[in-house]
């Protein structure tokens, strides 16, 4: 399934840096409702409380100004958390690092990898499409179809400079707050260069089936996202890559989480205040998402409901 890709993005805060720049269209005129926040509180020891919000990574102009409980839960904040800190965001070492674990080393190309089906599609698209063929050749499936399907977001005009995590990291660093990150950059590279060859493969068939199918699907999920609808954002996103394809699941879902658990219940324990964790959405989704997790370890979680 398509979605699949789409999950990628949403896990993945580096993700935007494999696509290549594009012009972003115009926001409409007419500036919508703010988005519903996907936001649960987390209860903990004497005035400790743990704010999750999900993100999407890549966002629009006009996906701002957000609700008023996504803003309440930052200046209730002592601290902001994400997958990423803000000095590993803005590190050279991102680029540098995903690019090196996405080129070729045995001196072999990606045509080797992708059969003489999926390249020729692979060629069509790019005859069509800002994509540099000739230098993709030179890298691994997973940096080209993550390329593919993000470079499409952008064209939506879906920009991660408007990101909700760099939304975030620009607010927490004029107020003064602490940032922090879950995970290193070279933990959340391994997540991508970590997959197998039919894995990648699957990425480029999919990215490929996604352009195919024009913009629908990522409107459909953008829209979700915007309407707080986390059932459709796990069913449509999650559900059948988890059957699928569950060992890329557990990989770049499951056990990220699991890695997440030790390193956010300091922050319940009594004397800590507030902390605002911003992740990718689909993070926080689910049976083995970290709502739940904290839930099973007795904490007490809500959701904060947007009021309307």
């Amino acid at each position: 399934m398509s979605a699949s890709l789409l999950m990628l993005a949403a896990c993945c805060s580096i993700g935007a840096v494999a696509a290549p720049a594009t012009a972003a269209k115009p926001a409409g005129t007419t500036r919508p409702a703010p988005p519903v926040p996907l936001l649960w509180k987390v209860t903990g020891a004497g005035d400790a409380r743990l704010y999750l919000l999900g993100s999407f990574h890549l966002l629009r102009a006009d996906d701002y100004p957000l609700a008023a409980e996504a803003d309440n839960a930052f200046d209730a904040a002592n601290r902001v958390v994400f997958e990423l800190s803000a000095a590993d965001i803005e590190s050279p070492d991102l680029a540098k690092k995903m690019v090196q674990a996405a080129v070729r080393t045995d001196g072999t190309e990606l045509r080797s990898d992708l059969g003489d089906a999926t390249w020729a599609k692979l060629q069509d698209y790019a005859t069509k499409h800002p994509l540099p063929l000739a230098q993709m050749q030179g890298m691994k499936p997973w940096f080209v179809g993550l390329s593919i399907s993000i470079g499409q977001m952008q064209a939506m005009g879906l920009d991660p400079a408007l990101g909700l995590d760099k939304h975030f990291m620009e607010r927490a660093a004029k107020a003064g707050k602490p940032i922090s990150g879950l995970e290193s950059i070279d933990t959340q590279i391994a997540v991508l260069a970590g997959m197998s060859i039919t894995e990648q493969r699957q990425m480029v068939e999919e990215a490929l089936e996604l352009s195919d199918k024009g913009n629908a699907e990522i409107r459909a999920l953008h829209d979700a996202w915007r309407r707080g609808d986390d059932a459709l954002m796990w069913n449509r996103m999650a559900v059948d890559m988890k059957r699928q394809y569950p060992q890329l699941y557990q990989r770049i879902n499951t056990d990220r989480n699991d890695a997440w658990l030790p390193k956010l219940q300091p922050y319940l324990q009594a004397g800590q205040g507030g902390t605002l964790v911003v992740v990718g959405t689909l993070h926080l989704l689910g049976s083995d998402g970290v709502v739940e997790k904290l839930r099973a370890k007795g904490y007490k979680v809500e959701r904060v409901r947007a009021k309307r």
